[in-house]
């Protein structure tokens, strides 16, 4: 008996926006993907090249993918409209698809960019080129076949090429496949765990305390203000065109707190005794949310909540919107506070963006990513069921023969005191 095995073509090529979109749109919305919005499920078998019992493995993968979806509420990221959003921004970007077989049926997509960041600490490059993957969807229906191998490689090699000195993604700690798979396979190392934080939008006003004042920096001096709070050896990921996300198209606004009893000149001009400070960036043009496992119970207590509110407003109920649909949400970037006062107007400023955020009606969510060392995470308001701490970012050298690299801290088991993370909104 002679047993042949076959070995199936998997091509991996750049997206084209007019042949690929609708396949691209249905991979997506078949791909369950978690908060982190990235690196859903992978599934890639250790060995690239057994291919054999595809449909046996399919139909296990189901079952398991099944099972994940019983075990409770979660909160799913989509991306609505332009496929690029994320990476668009970056002047130097690629989405990538994977074919399969002779029909070549999109089975996988991933998105990469690679920008200038600060490296942060006494770096004699303060800083480096960073490719961020983004994105990595593969078919429920055709993992462990390598096909997730294939997109990565081939974005690792196309970031390469463009001078990328370090790769970064980003996963969930329950997302075990997609861990194996870059830490194993590829030498990536965990670095960071920022926590997603995030509260609904009421239906009616937060309050700002009388002596808090709060005002809005035109994007020239917001820059510099960011420019002396977030010097590049003392942060991470501090992208090198901040000025241009500040003034950005989809940044509502870089806001500051101060006490009363301060000029708001002087303040612009100087650094007050306590003072709190944020930028918002709108994301509900190109991401949505959605509650997903919630019990029927929550799903009517809600309901009623808000039908309620419908008919006495009188009382100020804490109704929120239906988050079992998709929703939108704003970004709070930039966070940075001081003084004795400052956790206080910190919380003013959060107050204020979600007042802001009550007069779009596509936003239901104010959020915001955080190293959970950072002394801001504790001040900024949270509901349980809109926070996680699970996400994982991931990096690697691509260059580790390079000597400028060889004292690389970015891979130790803890960021150095006093060192922020930047994140950056444009790649939620």
């Amino acid at each position: 008996m002679v047993v042949m095995t076959v070995k199936v073509l998997v091509r991996v090529r750049e997206f084209d926006m007019e042949k690929d979109l609708p396949a691209v749109e249905e991979l997506e919305r078949r791909c369950q993907v978690g908060l982190s919005g990235d690196m859903a499920a992978v599934h890639d078998r250790a060995d690239d090249g057994d291919d054999d019992g595809v449909a046996s493995r399919e139909k296990k993968t189901s079952k398991k993918t099944k099972k994940k979806e019983k075990t409770g509420m979660s909160l799913c990221v989509e991306q609505i409209g332009d496929p690029l959003a994320r990476v668009r921004h970056a002047p130097e970007h690629v989405m990538l698809v994977a074919e399969y077989g002779e029909e070549k049926k999109m089975v996988g997509v991933i998105k990469a960019c690679v920008k200038t960041v600060s490296r942060g600490g006494k770096q004699r490059k303060p800083y480096v080129k960073v490719a961020y993957l983004l994105g990595l969807r593969v078919s429920p229906s055709h993992r462990r076949l390598g096909i997730a191998t294939a997109l990565v490689r081939r974005a690792e090699e196309w970031c390469r090429e463009r001078g990328a000195e370090h790769a970064t993604m980003a996963t969930t700690e329950s997302n075990a496949a997609s861990l194996a798979l870059f830490t194993g396979r590829f030498g990536y190392a965990p670095f960071r765990r920022p926590e997603f934080i995030g509260h609904p939008v009421h239906a009616h006003r937060l309050p700002v305390p009388r002596g808090h004042r709060v005002f809005q920096l035109p994007p020239e001096l917001a820059a510099a203000a960011y420019a002396r709070l977030l010097p590049p050896q003392d942060t991470d990921f501090l992208p090198a065109d901040m000025p241009a996300l500040l003034s950005h198209k989809l940044t509502l606004g870089t806001f500051v707190a101060i006490a009363d009893g301060v000029d708001t000149a002087a303040a612009a001009a100087d650094t007050p005794p306590s003072f709190a400070v944020l930028s918002v960036w709108d994301s509900t043009r190109f991401l949505s949310l959605r509650v997903s496992g919630a019990p029927a119970l929550l799903r009517a207590s809600l309901a009623a909540l808000r039908a309620l509110d419908r008919r006495a407003p009188w009382l100020h109920l804490p109704s929120i919107p239906d988050i079992f649909r998709p929703f939108g949400a704003y970004l709070l970037y930039g966070l940075r506070m001081s003084g004795p006062e400052g956790p206080a107007l910190l919380r003013s400023l959060c107050h204020h963006a979600h007042n802001v955020a009550r007069k779009n009606p596509a936003c239901a969510v104010v959020a915001a990513d955080i190293s959970p060392d950072d002394p801001c995470a504790a001040a900024v308001p949270r509901w349980r069921r809109f926070s996680c701490d699970e996400d994982v970012w991931c990096i690697k050298n691509l260059n580790p023969a390079d000597q400028d690299n060889a004292d690389d801290d970015w891979t130790a088991p803890s960021p150095p005191p006093g060192r922020r993370l930047f994140v950056d909104p444009r790649e939620f």
